[in-house]
């Protein structure tokens, strides 16, 4: 059983994993020879297609990175023009901008809870103002 696995399951997950990363990554991040050719070598020389893909194909980690420019945010909590790793939050200018906006909408709430509860005190002391007789002497 363990010979089948090295032999026969291992090599073609590889090759499987190999030719799916080829087909879905974008032209720009393969590095040295054209996307289609890495396609055939990938399909076409199982295992050493898979394992040179993996080891010179395409471009990852700081690499990528570093081709993109640096980390700017593609979109929000992520660095990197192609999404690269999350931000934490305290990095993310997005994040600490939607906080603001928290903020000033928690001191909007709590002047509007203010206002309704002078509101309802108001409009209690007119009811039992209401409900107690005048001097004691009924009409």
């Amino acid at each position: 059983m363990p010979r089948i696995l090295l032999t026969i399951i291992l090599p073609l997950a590889l090759w499987v994993w190999a030719f799916v990363d080829c087909l879905t990554t974008p032209e720009d991040e393969v590095k040295h020879l054209p996307k289609v050719v890495w396609v055939l070598i990938v399909l076409l020389f199982p295992p050493l297609g898979p394992i040179a893909w993996l080891i010179a194909g395409k471009q990852r980690g700081f690499h990528r990175a570093a081709a993109a420019g640096g980390a700017d945010t593609a979109g929000p909590g992520y660095g990197g023009a192609r999404g690269g790793r999350p931000l934490a939050p305290d990095d993310d200018p997005e994040f600490l901008a939607s906080l603001k906006d928290l903020k000033k909408s928690d001191k909007d709430h709590e002047e509007m809870l203010k206002r309704w509860e002078a509101d309802l005190r108001r409009r209690e002391e007119d009811l039992r103002g209401k409900d107690e007789p005048d001097d004691g002497r009924k009409s």
